[in-house]
């Protein structure tokens, strides 16, 4: 495998995720873009919830029965000649730490905003992390179809809130039960609304001339109010800049309408058009480059049950450089441990296919029964470890007891099991046996609770624990650290990789611990399997 053959793989791979505040119609763009680039044929409803039908990218029985996002899957397909690699991540705040890691593995992000609510918290924080990577951003102003906030407005809002310069690439010609389409800023041209299906089509109607006397009486009021925004934004919007975009400083607008596949053909082909291949990523010991000839990819999600009838367990692949041939000997960096493995699939959400051939960019799933971590680095011999995937410190913690005692065995297979995808924290006390759950948001207890239930077969009963607050602990002399666990012995826990972890009652006491040993760091940030941890983001 020559450099040129993978950097023309490379150039034609676009990787990104969708982020939103809940009910913004992430899903259901997700639905429509892999409608347009054919990889679905007929779009499912996340609202039909009595029908058979579930968005494709909603995979899991809670997920069905709530129509929610609980958890991130992938999509693979290809349009114009490009392979994209979709990620589509859970809106609710509950979940974000899932949305953060999988945003450590794409190269740009496209943000759906509700015409009707403006920028959101969810968004502010998804963004926040965006930034935070320099990761460029392109904007979907959703629901146009409905009385909405007007688009002048909405635009003066991103820039204000998100802190970033917005350039509309489409305009909207009215909304709710007047709007009638779109208009292409960059090829001067109309496309005129029609309520859609959920099959794609190629048929939509262009207006070129807007003047056209027919075409004024036709669309009336809107379209005149429409060319006045269209010729104040033509002259106060600055010029598109594509290294502002990649640096993730401006962000291109569309507007549109998800659920009548509206303005979803425009944002496939910006994806094409604008969003970059897979870039360099940074490792500890060195950049690495997506040419390179030696494979390397990067652990950011592992999920469990997948398919319930296998009790399957699928590490996701972020490949960072190379090219991966099925049954090619990969080195676990963490371990040490070679792995060779003749079942890697790439995806459709829960559907999969046996992989062949993988190149920078793409993700892909490697079937395994817990050798593999979060945030673990995979390479053909090479000591690498990549940096930058996150585990935020709990702030909600409950304590999980069985049922049926006899259950004990499944319960510790699950507990395990989701600890290792992040779908919540497990922590095991230093001293005692009765399990602590730690959380972001109180949802993820009661997906755990149903997970465990559906899963593994095993009734739980989570009830609320002492502890508000947990910091990550580390010292220079592991002779401090050990003498700090056998003195806090009854406060310290460790979690799915056995790091160790100080919990309290509430901040106060945290305050006079800190206070008691300046020689231990406290870290509300761990950074990935290998504890490595983030001290210039720690509070």
């Amino acid at each position: 495998m020559s450099d040129t053959t993978i950097q023309q793989e490379v150039s034609k791979r676009r990787t990104f995720a969708i982020i939103s505040h809940p009910d913004a119609g992430k899903t259901t763009l997700t639905e429509k873009l892999l409608m347009y680039a054919g990889a679905i044929h007929i779009a499912g409803s996340v609202k039909a919830r009595k029908s058979t039908r579930h968005a494709t990218s909603d995979w899991m029985e809670i997920e069905k029965q709530r129509g929610i996002s609980v958890a991130s899957s992938v999509m693979q397909m290809v349009y114009r000649d490009c392979v994209i690699n979709l990620l589509d991540t859970p809106g609710h705040q509950d979940f974000s730490e899932d949305t953060y890691r999988v945003l450590t593995a794409v190269d740009a992000a496209l943000m759906v905003i509700d015409a009707a609510n403006g920028v959101e918290a969810q968004t502010l924080r998804l963004l926040a992390v965006c930034r935070a990577r320099n990761t460029p951003i392109l904007t979907f102003i959703n629901k146009m179809d409905r009385e909405v906030r007007d688009p002048l407005t909405l635009l003066d809002e991103i820039e204000q809130t998100l802190g970033m310069t917005a350039t509309p690439f489409t305009w909207p010609i009215g909304m709710g039960n007047r709007f009638h389409g779109v208009f292409d800023l960059q090829n001067d041209c109309m496309r005129v609304f029609q309520p859609g299906e959920d099959r794609a089509k190629d048929d939509d109607e262009i207006i070129s001339d807007l003047n056209d006397p027919d075409i004024v009486t036709r669309f009336g009021a809107s379209l005149t109010d429409a060319q006045q925004e269209i010729e104040l934004i033509k002259g106060a919007s600055p010029e598109f800049d594509e290294t502002a975009f990649l640096a993730g400083q401006q962000t291109p607008v569309f507007f549109g309408s998800a659920i009548n596949n509206f303005g979803v053909r425009e944002i496939l082909d910006a994806l094409v058009d604008l969003a970059p291949p897979p870039k360099s990523r940074q490792a500890l010991q060195r950049e690495i480059k997506p040419n390179e000839k030696k494979f390397s990819g990067v652990v950011f999600k592992i999920q469990a049950n997948m398919n319930p009838a296998h009790r399957d367990r699928i590490a996701f692949v972020r490949i960072c450089s190379g090219q991966f041939k099925r049954g090619m000997n990969i080195k676990v960096v963490r371990s040490g441990k070679d792995i060779r493995n003749n079942s890697v699939v790439s995806f459709l959400s829960q559907r999969r296919e046996l992989l062949e051939v993988g190149y920078p960019g793409d993700i892909i799933g490697i079937p395994n029964h817990g050798t593999l971590q979060l945030g673990d680095t995979l390479t053909e011999g090479e000591t690498l470890q990549f940096t930058g995937l996150p585990f935020f410190a709990p702030e909600i913690f409950q304590t999980v007891e069985l049922a049926d005692p006899l259950r004990s065995k499944q319960l510790k297979l699950g507990l395990t099991q989701l600890g290792e995808e992040g779908a919540i924290q497990v922590f095991r006390p230093h001293i005692g046996n009765t399990l602590l759950l730690g959380a972001v948001g109180v949802l993820q207890f009661e997906v755990v609770a149903h997970r465990l239930e559906h899963e593994y077969g095993v009734a739980a009963r989570i009830a609320p624990a002492k502890y508000q607050v947990a910091r990550w602990v580390t010292a220079d002399n592991p002779r401090e650290l050990q003498r700090f666990i056998e003195t806090n012995a009854h406060r310290i826990a460790y979690d799915a990789v056995g790091a160790p972890t100080f919990l309290a009652s509430y901040g106060a006491e945290l305050s006079v611990t800190e206070e008691n040993w300046p020689l231990i760091k406290f870290h509300k940030l761990r950074e990935h399997a290998g504890l490595v941890f983030q001290t210039h983001m720690d509070g």
